[in-house]
């Protein structure tokens, strides 16, 4: 396993993280403890070091989950966790008060019961689980953050940005104020290399990559005919004739690059490595056989340039969730 530094935070990073998402079962149907425990210590033990969780996947379940692995290792697993908006608005609009959405008290009383979840006194990264720009400079947020800080509950402040809005966090980058960005950044959504990426990469902050695989849109297995379970979030990020838009594309992809269909995930995740800026990407892994597939990409190599100039073709402007 290769390893990263995450900004200017001191802390080194896995390329390959854990997006903890999924194991919460609760948007994301078929997960079983046992299973995700499994998932959890294989990847540790092929060096993944990094495990990106939130108060709300579950109402704290994926969060006990992963405080349950780690108190068992040896090896030392940074957490980043989220706060949830205490409005529960996913993804955050302009124009709200952050006192109605992060107030200082609350801040401090999520901090409070993430570290509890996680059995842990220090959480690695607290971030916002959604963000508006427009928050700069206003509400006892900062406040907060800088006393958790000072009393070491919290080593490095992040924030989770808005679906699809990597531009919607530049202000709060330039201030100083945040150590980490979580942005999605894939095949398909390749808008933080426009101007967030590069700012990141100017103001040394530490950038987390999620959904890489456009919520499997980029592991080559969706199909007009694939199914999902009742419940399951992606019946909607799916729905209509989007399966088909998808086979289309990751077909396109396929014969741009003379490969195949199999290999497609594993280019999803060395094409965001390829990018400099990046410190670590966070894949969804419920399973064993997931974790030991794209723990075998995190081994410094990314995509040859050519492949890389290539797929800038492929770059999809679309936003699935808020029609869903």
């Amino acid at each position: 396993m290769h390893y990263r530094q995450l900004g200017n935070t001191g802390i080194e990073v896995s390329e390959i993280g854990y997006g903890a998402w999924g194991i919460g079962k609760d948007a994301w149907l078929g997960a079983e403890d046992d299973e995700s425990l499994k998932a959890l210590n294989r990847a540790i033990d092929l060096g993944l070091n990094l495990i990106d969780t939130a108060l709300a996947y579950g109402d704290g379940h994926s969060e006990r989950l992963v405080g349950q692995v780690i108190k068992d290792r040896e090896e030392t697993v940074r957490v980043a966790t989220k706060i949830p908006p205490k409005n529960r608005v996913w993804p955050a609009p302009g124009g709200l008060n952050p006192e109605d959405v992060f107030p200082g008290d609350y801040v401090r009383e999520c901090t409070e019961e993430s570290l509890k979840n996680l059995g842990v006194d220090t959480l690695d990264v607290q971030q916002f689980h959604v963000w508006q720009d427009e928050w700069v400079g206003d509400g006892s947020w900062q406040e907060a953050i800088e006393e958790l800080k000072a009393e070491g509950k919290i080593q490095a402040f992040g924030v989770s940005i808005n679906d699809h809005q990597p531009e919607n966090a530049l202000r709060l980058v330039q201030t100083g104020l945040v150590d980490t960005v979580q942005v999605i950044y894939n095949v398909f959504d390749q808008s933080p290399e426009d101007e967030l990426l590069p700012f990141c990469q100017t103001h040394n902050v530490g950038v987390i990559v999620r959904v890489p695989f456009d919520e499997g849109a980029l592991t080559g297995r969706i199909t007009p005919e694939t199914e999902f379970e009742e419940g399951d979030f992606r019946n909607e990020y799916f729905k209509g004739d989007r399966k088909r838009e998808v086979q289309d594309r990751v077909r396109a992809i396929v014969s741009e690059l003379g490969t195949t269909e199999d290999e497609i995930a594993e280019i999803a995740l060395r094409y965001i490595l390829s990018n400099p800026a990046v410190s670590t990407v966070i894949p969804g892994m419920r399973s064993v056989r997931n974790v030991e597939r794209n723990m075998a990409v995190g081994d410094g190599e990314g995509l040859p340039e050519d492949q890389v100039r290539r797929l800038k073709a492929h770059r999809w402007v679309r936003n699935f969730y808020p029609n869903a």
